[in-house]
């Protein structure tokens, strides 16, 4: 049983064939070998309020006890509980909406002390449609379903995206364009003050578009412009706009030109080495949006809409979409900051004909530690998003790390710092038994060797403890080929090689080089 629902009601035709189902509020089987326990009680359809409240209270305990019994490796989805149908004759009777208040306040309150609890919120799903259109009694009278069968395709889009959140996937860059995007108006024609930001419509709705842009911003999405202008006028608009709330310094890169925009989203792509399938293009103009599809498939180009009023229910469809995350961490909100600081050792790398005096001088600072409650999460999250230096790509959530850690695995983080800024958490390697699980770096910390010193300290540190060989793979990806002789690049001896790519390795720790170069300041913790 992988993924196994615990219900109150009919709910199968939500979910894909592959979910196992609970009988209805039924806890006799408790699946502690499960790879996912979906809570899925919904608010009883009673006309008697006062006995809806104790059922409503009746559930809270029983997820409690859920809570007791389950192993806490194993990860818990909950959804909040709404109410579908409502007869109350008692306006001023509040005891039915108040047990469901405290049962969701109970579901936040527990999963701010569980790792493996995550809680969603079903209201946001079920707020998309009217009360005539949740239920439909035919199918509840018959077959005991408080959700209308209609919508389980909605629900599907829905839960799928609910998961990526949990699990931290989500796009990485927003590419935005200016002119009647960020703004009202074509600047080069209307100048700075011209143009429609804040006050009266439509200005206001421009307005509340950056106030959404800027928190995507804030929350460790990557913002670029894209924008036929000239950069004066911007650079320009930027300084001395007193509106806008999007300015020169939230954004990373710009390609403020007049070249195709297909050309400039390349560009963009390569100074920030992110892959084009991570990137959400943002253009009021179809032939430029047409044009990226077109010439840039990975590039995904959402629909704008024709007047500014509709701006607030785009941005709220743009940030479900694409953009939604449970939880951000540290590295994720100084995002920005990291990829400005990336510019700054590019252009101080362009300083030196000698690669290793170029390293010398960032000071380059690498922090290894074992993983623990505070890094997991991280961890977690790079397991799901990095790609291009990843060598076997397993994709793991917090729960999924911390039972490979509870059944004896070890995970080594990284975190690299230099004289321009602290990157953050940046890289792992895990291993179980002497075979090294997974191997991954940030894109945004590789070019420097940081993964070979990584890499060496580790094997030391277990040639240290006793340990004599290492065993490793690298399994090939449409994404991960700069990482296909990592391992030769070290020493390690390539045991065979199959016809789909995947290599295996055994290195003698005994004999291998663990040398790390001078420039490279190992801290441990």
């Amino acid at each position: 049983m992988p993924y196994f629902v615990l219900r109150n009601n009919t709910v199968e035709p939500f979910f894909p064939k592959t979910y196992s189902f609970s009988g209805y509020e039924d806890l006799s089987l408790v699946p502690g070998g499960a790879d996912l326990c979906v809570w899925f009680y919904q608010a009883p359809v009673c006309a008697d309020t006062a006995n809806a409240a104790n059922q409503v209270r009746g559930y809270g305990e029983a997820f409690r006890y859920l809570l007791g019994v389950l192993p806490s490796v194993v990860p818990v989805v909950a959804l909040t509980m709404v109410c579908t149908y409502s007869a109350n004759p008692v306006v001023g009777n509040s005891e039915l909406a108040q047990a469901v208040a405290d049962y969701n306040a109970m579901l936040w309150r527990e999963s701010a002390n569980r790792t493996n609890l995550k809680v969603v919120d079903f209201a946001a799903f079920t707020s998309q449609y009217p009360a005539n259109e949740l239920m439909d009694w035919k199918f509840y009278f018959m077959g005991q379903m408080a959700l209308n069968p209609k919508l389980a395709k909605d629900f599907g889009h829905w839960w799928t995206r609910q998961l990526d959140s949990i699990a931290l996937k989500r796009k990485k860059c927003l590419v935005l364009d200016l002119d009647n995007t960020l703004w009202g108006g074509v600047l080069g024609e209307e100048g700075t003050d011209g143009i429609k930001i804040g006050g009266a419509y439509p200005g206001s709705a421009y307005l509340f578009f950056q106030q959404v842009l800027l928190s995507l911003q804030q929350s460790g999405v990557v913002l670029t412009v894209c924008s036929k202008n000239n950069e004066a006028d911007v650079l320009a608009c930027w300084q001395n706009n007193p509106n806008l709330m999007l300015r020169q310094e939230h954004f990373v890169a710009t390609r403020i030109n007049w070249d195709d925009k297909a050309t400039n989203i390349r560009s963009l792509a390569a100074e920030l080495n992110i892959g084009l399938d991570s990137m959400v293009f943002v253009d009021d103009n179809p032939s430029e949006r047409e044009l990226v599809r077109q010439i840039l498939p990975e590039v995904t180009v959402p629909e704008f809409p024709q007047q500014p009023y509709q701006l607030p229910e785009f941005a709220r469809k743009l940030v479900e979409a694409y953009f939604s995350v449970y939880a951000v961490t540290t590295e994720d909100m100084d995002k920005t900051a990291q990829y400005r600081a990336n510019a700054q050792r590019a252009e101080a790398q362009r300083g030196y004909a000698d690669y290793d005096s170029y390293l010398t001088s960032l000071d380059l600072q690498l922090t290894i530690e074992p993983a623990n409650a505070h890094t997991v999460a991280r961890v977690a999250q790079m397991t799901q998003k990095t790609n291009q230096f990843n060598l076997t790509t397993h994709r793991y959530t917090e729960a999924d790390i911390a039972n490979f850690i509870l059944q004896g695995g070890h995970v080594w983080t990284l975190g690299v710092a230099d004289r321009f800024g602290n990157s953050g958490i940046t890289g792992c390697l895990m291993l179980t038994d002497n075979r090294i699980d997974s191997l991954l770096l940030s894109c945004r910390v590789l070019g420097k060797g940081i993964e070979k010193a990584f890499v060496r300290w580790v094997l030391a540190a277990l040639k240290a403890e006793g340990m004599r060989t290492v065993q490793a793979d690298y399994v090939a990806t449409a994404k991960n080929q700069q990482a296909a002789n990592f391992y030769e690049s070290l020493g390690f001896m390539l045991e065979n090689q199959q016809s789909d790519g995947q290599k295996h390795y055994l290195a003698n720790l005994d004999i291998i080089n663990l040398e790390i170069e001078r420039y490279y300041h190992i801290n441990t913790k």
